[in-house]
């Protein structure tokens, strides 16, 4: 069983190396970030797999998550705009900070 804290000191560092590179390319920024938050909402215990969970409670992060995913998926094979890439790493920024404090 991992530790809460130590959790989060890895995540903000996954996070912070991700962050050095985002101007460069967005587009693998997107994807390194998305994969972090879906470690991190896996290991709180969200079920971004189950589409009751994406209706449940948490259904506005569980949602920003999956809908940011799925620009990644489509900006890594160009069909999504640089605007659509940068509002997908902004919401997750918000989820990343949200699950952080809970």
């Amino acid at each position: 069983m991992s530790e809460p804290g130590l959790d989060l000191h890895e995540w903000e560092t996954m996070w912070a190396t991700v962050a050095e590179d985002r101007d460069e390319d967005p587009t693998a920024a997107l994807s390194q970030f998305a994969d972090i938050v879906g470690r991190m909402l896996r290991s709180r215990g969200y079920n971004v797999d189950d589409p009751v969970e994406a209706s449940g409670d948490e259904h506005e992060i569980v949602t920003t998550y999956l809908s940011a995913r799925e620009t990644a998926e489509r900006a890594e094979v160009g069909s999504a705009s640089r605007a659509e890439v940068e509002d997908a790493i902004n919401d997750l920024e918000d989820v990343f900070d949200t699950v952080l404090k809970a």
